[in-house]
Parts: structure tokens; C-alpha cells; sequence
């Protein structure tokens, strides 16, 4: 069932460029399962049909596995390894709009009909070759994205003279979701740059503190570590950075709870002085043998994936002293899917710090967003502690489909 506002965009947007931007959830991508058959039965054969997105797998798993269920595996086939899928009878082209170099890809054909998923994770340079590509008399493009900075590239060819059929959606206007599920992502988002991103749909710039939840009230995420029981913590992991020249060492020991309800940070420490293998295996002995002796034994260490050598040299101080711990190198996902993680948890009141966890705490405190950039960007100049947040981050984001 279409709501009003998505039964005007399948009857009125017949522009070159057809666009919904707005919040999560909000039944932007419902409305293109109806769309996109019949803009492919509109197509004569003069060009090529491409789909776009951020990876072909985020392509999938948004539009084409939904669509699969609704319209059936007859009319919405399943992707070749060619990166090709037969849709309502035609084959059309996959893309993954990320990356620039998978702008060749649309070069030397023409497109009659594209559709593009999640527009602002794009590199530009991909959109700019689709603009030169769709050179067809009857040719349309229909696309979806959640906003960003105000001085994103796509916001600003929103706002120029294309020939562009524009809709903005709230979370409100999707119907269809529980009432608890908005109020609830609505109090996880509110008092960060999320909330008028995701919730309300609006082009805003990240500024301020980028944990508000914790810089407005660290004391309320404090517990007593006498308060943590060894029988409540399913594995403890440690985030290691690594000291440079302009960095600290740092490390963090998080603890998780159950199936993983929340987190506890039972430690955290911080070396400004620069050390060589042998001090650093040391500090890491030293913290790892602390953590254990009030809590468990320590499961494994994340450490900075750019530095083998130094992670090389606490595989080997961890043997001598006697510890099992896996030492490993850190994923280091994106830094915004990791500051979004901890955000989360903090809204869910799921992230607590022990009194150990000075530096850490400080850390959190002090962060804040760099302004007038695109895309959003921690600062990172030597002004607040990034090591800190790095090692929690190392010792949390491989479980962060986990916690969702």
C-alpha cells in the first residue's frame, strides 16, 4: 500500500531527474519498488538500464531482495556474476557508485534509464559521468538518499537549474512503522547531527560535541567496578593505538555484557611519552595482567592494523607473560560508523565507564566536530584525545551488527 505522498511520485515525477531525499525509514525506496517497472516497460531498447549504489551488495540487500519478494524471482532475477540482473525482462548493468574508478564503467554507452541508491555515499565523479551517459530523448533517472552536509556536491546540483523532480520526507511520513519504533530511533538520534539528518530530513552541517549524550553528563554513564561481575561479562576485548610522533599510546579494555546488551569499560590508559617494542609490550602486559586480576582473562586485543611490526612484538610480550590473549589487527571501519555505534549506545544507555577510565572519559568529553567540511570529519589536530577513542573503537566495531 502507497501512502498519499508516495502515490504523487509514481503519478507526477516525469522529470530527467527524479529524487526523494529525506529520512530512514521513511519509505523512500518503498515507492521505487512500483516505480522502476514502469519506467523499464517505458524503455524502447535505445540505451542501457543501470542500477546504482554505494557497493552492488548494499544494491542488493536495499532494493533488489525486497523487490524479489514482492514481484517474484520470474520478473526480479537474481545478479550474475557479470554484474548483470533480469529485470521485468531486460537485463540491466549493477554498479558500485563508491569508488571513482567505477565511473569506466558507464563510459561509451548510453543510458536510458538509471536508478540510483543511497546518492550520498557516491564518489562525484561516478554521478558526473551518469550526467554525460543519460543522453536519451526519453531518458530518466529516479534515486534516494538520506541528507548530509549542506556543502555536499549532490546538494548542491539539488539546488542548480537541472530539470530535477524534488521530494523530502520525514519519518512521519511513513504510516506504516510502529509508533514505538519511531519514538524510540527518535530518542536514540535526538542532540546529535543524526537527528535532523535521519529523522526530519534536513541538509545540516555536524558541529559541536560529537558524544552530547556523554559531554552533558559523564557522571550518569559512571558505575563502580566493584559493581561488574566476572559472571555477567561474556568475553572482554582491548583496543590498542599506537604512540607516534604527534600520538599517545592508548589502550582501552571493554567488557560485554550478556548477549551483547551493553558494554562496560573497565580501563583505560594513555602514554604521551614515545616507546620502542620493548616499553610498549610492557604497558601492554601490564594493562592486560590489571584488567584480568579484577575481572577475566582478556579475549583479545585489536590493535592499529597500520603498525605489523609493533603488533608483531605484543603477540610475543603477551606469550612471554604468560597470557592467551589473541592479539589481531583492528578492522578500523569508517570513523562515522563508528562514532554512529556509540551514539547509539549511548541513547540506549547500553555504554558505561568504571572510575579507571579517566582518559577515556576525557576523551569523550572533548570531542568535537570539524567544522565546514564535507565529509564529516572528528577533529583530529593534537586538540582532544583521538588515540583514546580509537582504542575503544578498535575494541568495539567488529561486533557492531552485534549490538543492533
Amino acid at each position: 500500500m502507497l501512502t498519499d505522498k508516495q502515490r504523487f511520485y509514481y503519478r507526477n515525477a516525469d522529470r530527467r531527474w527524479n529524487i526523494k531525499v529525506g529520512a530512514v525509514r521513511s519509505g523512500k525506496t518503498y515507492c521505487d519498488f512500483f516505480t522502476i517497472p514502469k519506467r523499464i516497460r517505458a524503455c524502447t531498447g535505445d540505451g542501457l538500464i543501470v542500477l546504482l549504489g554505494t557497493t552492488v551488495g548494499t544494491l542488493c540487500r536495499n532494493l533488489l531482495d525486497p523487490m524479489r519478494e514482492l514481484w517474484g524471482e520470474y520478473l526480479v532475477g537474481r545478479p550474475s556474476s557479470k554484474d548483470t540482473v533480469s529485470l521485468f525482462g531486460r537485463t540491466c548493468w549493477l554498479i558500485g557508485a563508491s569508488r571513482a574508478d567505477q565511473a569506466a564503467k558507464l563510459q561509451g554507452s548510453g543510458v536510458e534509464y538509471a536508478y540510483g541508491d543511497e546518492i550520498t555515499t557516491w564518489h562525484p565523479q561516478v554521478f558526473e559521468m551518469l550526467k554525460s551517459r543519460l543522453d536519451k530523448p526519453n531518458s530518466r533517472f529516479d534515486g534516494t538518499c538520506n541528507p548530509a552536509s549542506p556543502d555536499h556536491w549532490f546538494k548542491a546540483f539539488l539546488d542548480s537549474d537541472a530539470d530535477i523532480f524534488l521530494q523530502t520526507y520525514t519519518i512521519d511520513d511513513n504510516p506504516h512503522l510502529s509508533p514505538t519504533f519511531v519514538h524510540e530511533l527518535k530518542k536514540e538520534y535526538l542532540g546529535t547531527v543524526s537527528y535532523d539528518r535521519y529523522i526530519l530530513g534536513k541538509w545540516c552541517a555536524a558541529e559541536g560535541a560529537v558524544y552530547r549524550r556523554f559531554a552533558d553528563n559523564p557522571s550518569s554513564f559512571l558505575i563502580d567496578s566493584d559493581s561488574v561481575s566476572p559472571g555477567d561479562i561474556s568475553r572482554i576485548s582491548v583496543g590498542v593505538d599506537f604512540g607516534g610522533s604527534r600520538s599517545a599510546t592508548a589502550f582501552v579494555a571493554c567488557a560485554i555484557l550478556g548477549n551483547y546488551d551493553s558494554v562496560v569499560v573497565l580501563a583505560s590508559e594513555r602514554h604521551l611519552a614515545a616507546v620502542d617494542s620493548d616499553r610498549l609490550g610492557e604497558l601492554f602486559c601490564q594493562f592486560l595482567l590489571s584488567v584480568e586480576a579484577s575481572f577475566s582473562p582478556v579475549s583479545v586485543a585489536y590493535c592499529d592494523s597500520a603498525e605489523p611490526v609493533l603488533i608483531r612484538s605484543l603477540k610475543k610480550a603477551a606469550r612471554l607473560c604468560g597470557l592467551s590473549v589473541s592479539v589481531r589487527p583492528a578492522l578500523k571501519l569508517p570513523v562515522n560508523d563508528r562514532i554512529r555505534l556509540l551514539n547509539r549506545l549511548l541513547a540506549q544507555r547500553r555504554f558505561r565507564l568504571t572510575e579507571a577510565c579517566d582518559s577515556l572519559s576525557l576523551a569523550l568529553r572533548s570531542a568535537v566536530w570539524l567544522p565546514d567540511t564535507y565529509p564529516d570529519a572528528r577533529r583530529d589536530d593534537g586538540s582532544s584525545d583521538i588515540d583514546s577513542l580509537d582504542a575503544l573503537e578498535y575494541a568495539l566495531e567488529r561486533d557492531l551488527r552485534r549490538f543492533e
